[in-house]
């Protein structure tokens, strides 16, 4: 299954070079949109439930971490990204507050954050086997309450 992955980035230049160096299905991502700034994406955001944010810090009327706030409010499970072009460490700060998975500095070349996007995605697959093993696991003992009840009943008795 592709993880879904959203870029906000008001420089057009930097989001469509992100959106153009990237094999996504290759890397088994797919870009599920994009826009230019926070207060923009965010409706986007919570209609697409993507996977991975990738956002630019620094934008026009929602900034990154504003909108990486209501993100993680919201979508908690959502891996958020963080573009700067600030090497600043107010930001890093924020944005460890924040809880965001990763922090890079403009200019930020393709492999790094395709490395970076790379690792999140299996981490992300991780955590789906482990819920899938466990939701098979609750519908083992659901489906053998009966049995496993009987079993220990006789037990007692014997």
């Amino acid at each position: 299954m592709l993880c879904k992955v959203f870029l906000v980035e008001d420089e057009i230049v930097t989001r469509e070079g992100i959106r153009d160096s990237i094999d996504w299905e290759g890397a088994g991502l797919r870009l599920c949109g994009e826009a230019p700034d926070g207060e923009l994406a965010l409706s986007m955001v919570e209609a697409e439930i993507p996977d991975i944010l990738i956002t630019d810090i620094k934008m026009p009327f929602m900034d990154g971490l504003e909108l990486s706030r209501i993100v993680r409010a919201r979508l908690p499970q959502t891996r958020i990204v963080i573009l700067s072009g600030h090497d600043e460490f107010r930001y890093a700060q924020q944005a460890i507050q924040l809880g965001v998975t990763d922090y890079l500095l403009k200019p930020v070349g393709a492999q790094e954050l395709l490395d970076v996007l790379t690792r999140i995605r299996s981490q992300i697959d991780d955590e789906r086997r482990q819920q899938e093993r466990l939701q098979t696991l609750q519908q083992q003992v659901k489906e053998n309450a009966g049995v496993l009840r009987q079993q220990f009943l006789l037990d007692l008795v014997t």
